[in-house]
């Protein structure tokens, strides 16, 4: 027996083609870990009828906004809205970015239905300003719903979603570039062979790293953006990033050996993800997705309110909806050759250490606070031209032209507060780097390790310990909480360190410098 609206809106010989109909057909289950369990596996992945119920069920119990537009204001507007227009011919509402509606499967009938609900919706969400991964989410929907007006409900109640915990779409230009940003920093974190090979190929990596959702929403295809769509209902937007980032991972190892060119290394990336299953089953890509010890949701939340912020201080609004991708500020565009100079490093070395700060400070230019040619070797003068300035970059080339630095993320004005004894600061952000004769980076040991940390108080000891600071009491004025919210035990002092500062020298990672030398 077919599903609920298989026959209205697909066209069969292509669907049959993709998918066989070969799953259960009820589902009892009713515990959250089990569904998780279930979706992750994939239980109802080869049962349309059984996904379509189980979607109606999960969508149901979204928490929503008091009045939420359903399936009879549907039937209501949908007459006025479209009118007597050939649905072929209908434009697309511009809060999708004039995004490509995926086929899916659809037969022309469906095509032209995803157009009417997304007019609609238009309708009946003003608030919503950009939601280019929209187009497929309806596009799936309509596989498994009755008719229009069930599709438009479900999606109606996906965007109203008043749950603070979960995120489910972005829903303005602003929540869409801090996805991209916060996308970037889980690259740099997660993905650091593949960021690398990035940073080597693209003039605007984060350029590269703003194409992340289209990955999902419109190059997958339908049977492995339904199975990521499965779990994505139960678990959330955190599932998005996990496989976005395997689909990078992937994409790494495929291409790592081959040629690669700065102005198509997002087209390799789309079609290598359209083409996906000549490289990998949907199983395999979730399994290593789930296998990524990626920060909890509470840390990522925080990470994204963090890059917001920035970029509200840099002029992006949640109403702004016409400006193009091109026209972001971009990692590399942050570092330009004519106006940065260095006696340490050239601009194509500075723009690589600019690809590994986290991505609301590599929005801004480098500013110069203290040289060495300059300012002399004082160590008090050091601290008096970089006090009051978070985060800073610390480059130093040795009499053996070799060059090293680090990223500190934390004022170093940290250092007065712990009674004139020299003590430990900082966040999981900082990390040490050297450039000659190699380039490597070198992040704090808990980042690598997460398993190793066990909550501590927050009380700062008298005597050196793991990396803390004061936190703030509001949320969004914190960095991010793998970045300042948490305090670490770790199996030995010299593993906790990272930066510390005294009258006589400076302590940075597990190095101890009696003195501190520029050529």
């Amino acid at each position: 027996m077919d599903p609920p609206g298989y026959n209205c809106f697909v066209d069969r010989d292509k669907m049959d083609a993709a998918v066989q109909d070969l799953g259960p057909k009820e589902l009892s289950c009713t515990e959250l870990q089990e569904l998780k369990q279930l979706a992750r596996q994939g239980y109802w992945a080869r049962s349309y009828a059984l996904r379509g119920k189980v979607y109606q069920r999960l969508i149901r119990d979204i928490p929503c906004r008091t009045v939420t537009p359903d399936a009879s204001v549907y039937s209501d507007i949908v007459g006025k809205i479209v009118g007597k227009h050939s649905t072929s011919s209908l434009p697309l509402p511009e809060f999708v970015d004039n995004t490509q509606v995926p086929s899916y499967c659809l037969n022309p009938r469906g095509e032209g239905a995803v157009r009417k609900i997304l007019l609609c919706i238009a309708n009946q969400f003003p608030d919503v300003s950009f939601c280019p991964a929209l187009p497929a989410v309806v596009a799936l929907l309509l596989h498994y719903s009755t008719d229009e007006a069930q599709c438009f409900e479900n999606a109606c109640r996906i965007l109203a979603c008043n749950d603070p915990s979960r995120k489910l779409m972005d829903q303005s230009f602003l929540a869409f570039e801090s996805s991209c940003m916060t996308f970037g920093d889980l690259v740099n974190k997660y993905c650091q062979a593949a960021h690398k090979l990035m940073v080597a190929v693209s003039e605007d990596v984060l350029q590269v790293y703003a194409d992340w959702q289209r990955w999902l929403f419109g190059e997958l295809p339908l049977n492995y953006f339904a199975r990521v769509f499965d779990v994505f209902l139960v678990e959330g937007y955190k599932v998005l990033y996990r496989v976005a980032l395997a689909i990078l991972k992937f994409f790494h190892k495929v291409r790592a050996g081959q040629p690669l060119e700065s102005d198509s290394v997002k087209q390799d990336i789309r079609a290598f993800v359209r083409d996906i299953a000549k490289t990998v089953s949907p199983e395999k890509l979730l399994e290593k997705a789930f296998a990524i010890r990626l920060f909890s949701r509470k840390e990522i939340q925080l990470l994204q309110m963090a890059n917001e912020k920035a970029l509200k201080q840099k002029g992006i609004t949640v109403k702004q909806k016409s400006v193009s991708l091109s026209k972001r500020q971009f990692v590399h565009l942050a570092v330009h050759a004519e106006n940065f100079h260095s006696e340490i490093v050239s601009v194509k070395e500075m723009r690589d250490i600019w690809s590994w700060v986290p991505e609301r400070f590599a929005l801004c230019q480098p500013l110069l606070l203290f040289s060495s040619l300059q300012h002399g070797y004082s160590l008090t003068r050091f601290y008096f031209q970089c006090e009051g300035h978070e985060p800073t970059l610390l480059l130093i080339k040795t009499t053996h032209k070799e060059v090293c630095g680090a990223y500190l993320s934390t004022d170093w004005s940290e250092r007065n507060k712990f009674g004139g004894k020299v003590a430990f600061f900082g966040t999981g952000e900082c990390f040490v780097f050297r450039l000659q004769p190699e380039v490597q980076r070198y992040e704090w040991v808990v980042i690598k390790h997460p398993e190793l940390t066990k909550p501590v108080s927050l009380e700062v000891p008298a005597t050196p310990s793991p990396p803390c600071r004061p936190v703030s009491s509001d949320p969004a004025d914190r960095l991010s909480p793998f970045l300042a919210a948490r305090h670490f035990n770790l199996p030995s002092k010299t593993e906790s360190m990272f930066m510390a500062g005294g009258n006589d020298c400076l302590i940075i990672g597990r190095l101890l410098a009696e003195k501190w030398i520029f050529t």
